[in-house]
């Protein structure tokens, strides 16, 4: 026992449950744990739990042994992940605060999320964003569009890495968005109507059909800066922006909007050559896009939906890292969605590169 919290050692990784039910995982070595001032917030999915992230956990810690703390996220675990992404969100935000609480130490922050809990981590950033602090209103304004902004903080601390895995960051309307609808309009149709049924309030977030006191769908909303929420200031404010997708058999969420890419955008990729990372297909750095890019591009092809398009010129205005993922030739193509993550260590262990990618590249 260790502060009335069990700790488990599995080869030079411990890991010790908080008193709800989180995980806080970090090197075995005191010495190595209590230098890490680097947290990193691991957000998982729909219907998930904080035993998602245990490999990607395990595995940034052995990497990074003094340098990181990670914390697997326990607050909207199982059916509370149905509550809507504004409710998980402030949740979210408020384990951050009490994790923080119980390391005074920390400097840095990162989130790595996996599906909806991407969205769920853009709204808790927005939560806990800060301003720099700035005498000269002028200067404020002028800077205010610079990516990785130094005096920017979340929850106080400088924001470093924002990963995203299988997010459905332009929702799950629209078509093949939700790919095991086939892109059938009928059934794609027919989920608008009955989403809410099946997964309640999150369900209308990702379909875009909430309508709260004739406001715009959260989403939407989520795509700029809305009041005291900060949205698109607290994402631009991190050093970098990351999102991982699967190119296809990812049944749950689809290319386009894990990607952020309209439909002329997705690339065209071949088998990865690169024996260290073989599910990595195709990866590219775009910049941020400024301007009045969507409604040229709407002006082209009406067919375009509006909203749709909005939203990726909305989060295209900060730049991004896009990694394609392809487990086509994996004997576990079919569950796409959870390999990616990895979610379980034995049965989706094809996924480890995807994991080792991410690493690799994560700023320390």
């Amino acid at each position: 026992m260790e502060n009335g919290q069990v700790v488990n050692g599995r080869g030079g990784v411990c890991s010790s449950e908080t008193v709800n039910g989180g995980e806080d995982v970090f090197s075995c070595e005191k010495s190595d744990a209590s230098s890490a001032d680097h947290l990193v917030i691991m957000v998982h999915g729909i219907l998930g739990s904080t035993a998602d992230w245990k490999f990607g956990a395990e595995q940034f810690i052995r990497r990074f042994p003094d340098k990181v703390f990670v914390h697997c996220s326990e607050r909207n675990i199982g059916k509370l992940t149905l509550d809507g992404v504004d409710v998980m969100g402030e949740r979210l935000s408020e384990e951050v605060l009490e994790v923080i609480k119980r390391k005074p130490g920390l400097k840095k922050i990162s989130f790595v999320s996996h599906s909806v809990g991407g969205l769920v981590a853009r709204y808790a950033i927005g939560r806990l964003y800060r301003p720099p602090r700035i005498e000269n209103t002028e200067d404020l304004s002028a800077n205010a569009c610079a990516e990785g902004l130094k005096g920017c903080t979340i929850a106080g601390l400088e924001p470093v890495n924002f990963v995203t895995v299988a997010t459905p960051h332009l929702g799950s309307r629209g078509n093949k968005q939700v790919p095991f609808l086939f892109g059938v309009t009928a059934l794609e149709k027919a989920a608008f109507h009955v989403i809410h049924l099946i997964f309640k309030r999150t369900g209308r977030h990702l379909f875009l059909c909430d309508n709260d006191v004739g406001r715009p769908p959260l989403l939407k909303r989520m795509v700029e800066d809305d009041g005291e929420l900060q949205f698109l200031s607290a994402l631009r404010s991190f050093k970098r922006r990351v999102a991982y997708s699967n190119v296809g058999y990812d049944h749950v969420v689809g290319w386009r909007t894990s990607s952020i890419r309209r439909n002329n955008e997705l690339p065209k990729w071949e088998d990865s050559c690169n024996e260290k990372y073989p599910h990595i297909v195709y990866e590219e750095h775009c910049k941020a896009c400024e301007g009045e890019q969507g409604e040229s591009v709407l002006k082209e092809d009406d067919s375009l939906d509006k909203l749709e398009e909005n939203l990726v010129t909305g989060l295209s205005r900060v730049s991004w890292d896009k990694v394609d993922v392809s487990f086509h030739r994996s004997r576990r193509r079919f569950a796409a969605h959870t390999v990616i993550q990895v979610k379980d260590q034995k049965i989706d262990a094809e996924g480890a590169d995807v994991i080792q990618h991410m690493i690799d590249n994560f700023i320390v």
